[in-house]
């Protein structure tokens, strides 16, 4: 089968996630197929999982249990100001990955080894799949794109805690004596590394490029100049309302799981004529 791409977008875009792909497997199309799956953030912690083989309709259920409690982790306005400067100043995705870095580094966002423990709890996965599983991460000091994979030296822990590191908001990841900041630093899905795969399919929470950022569109576009067939989905009205102006506040997990899968229904046939002509 073809490829499998999984976006950034906080713990509502997980959760939606896996209402769209227990949708789509209810429908009769299981998405665990993939040839390779590419995992963007939120993407990288379900994106372990599917390649892993997990069940999908057991993950989907899994979002109304074991909520979260306390107040939801939440980007400060300046930070997002800072944010958007790095992005917007930036022709050059490394330059804007460089600046959000130096921003994530200087930050008082608590202890690395918090953090990986809350990791260790929502991955229910500890070893790198046999299927092809991309990780994406920048480099914080650097802003270079970097993708972890079996064959590195990252754990699977590691990498996927590195892909969600959002910059202001987490800590960034030591690996091999360097420090990662979220994937999506670069872009909300990385869409471009299912390239030579002859289907795609992108699940996507965020779509939207900003400066140096790619927009998931264009990237795809790409995808189809190159002679891919692809499928973007992302969120519909119901399921945008249903993630709440937060996207990093648990309580919003059980609407955004629901309304995923009711939005794979309408999107189940377009996903079936890009995934069964791989």
């Amino acid at each position: 089968m073809g490829a499998l791409v999984l976006g950034g977008g906080g713990l509502t875009g997980v959760s939606w996630e896996w209402g769209v792909l227990a949708g789509l497997a209810a429908a009769g199309i299981d998405l665990r197929d993939a040839e390779l799956v590419v995992g963007t953030s939120a993407g990288s912690v379900v994106g372990a999982q599917v390649a892993a083989g997990l069940d999908l309709e057991e993950r989907f259920t899994a979002q109304f249990t074991a909520l979260e409690t306390g107040a939801p982790a939440r980007m400060a306005r300046v930070d997002l100001a800072r944010s958007a400067w790095a992005v917007l100043s930036s022709r050059e995705p490394a330059r804007a990955g460089a600046r959000l870095g130096r921003m994530a580094l200087n930050a008082r966002t608590g202890p690395e080894a918090a953090r990986a423990a809350v990791m260790r709890a929502r991955l229910p996965v500890r070893d790198w799949p046999e299927r092809p599983l991309l990780v994406t991460a920048v480099d914080a000091a650097t802003g270079a794109f970097t993708v972890f994979d079996r064959s590195g030296e990252a754990t699977l822990l590691e990498a996927v805690g590195a892909s969600c590191a959002v910059p202001g908001v987490y800590p960034p990841v030591t690996i091999g004596g360097r420090r990662y900041i979220d994937g999506g630093a670069r872009s909300a899905t990385n869409a471009d590394l299912a390239a030579g795969h002859e289907a795609v399919v992108v699940i996507a929470p965020v779509t939207q490029g900003l400066g140096a950022i790619k927009s998931v569109a264009g990237q795809a576009a790409d995808l189809r100049r190159a002679g891919a067939k692809v499928v973007v989905i992302s969120p519909d009205p119901a399921s945008r309302r249903a993630f709440g102006r937060n996207s990093l506040d648990p309580a919003r997990r059980p609407p955004a799981a629901r309304a995923g899968h009711r939005q794979a229904v309408s999107v189940a046939e377009a996903v079936a004529a890009v995934w069964e002509a791989a």
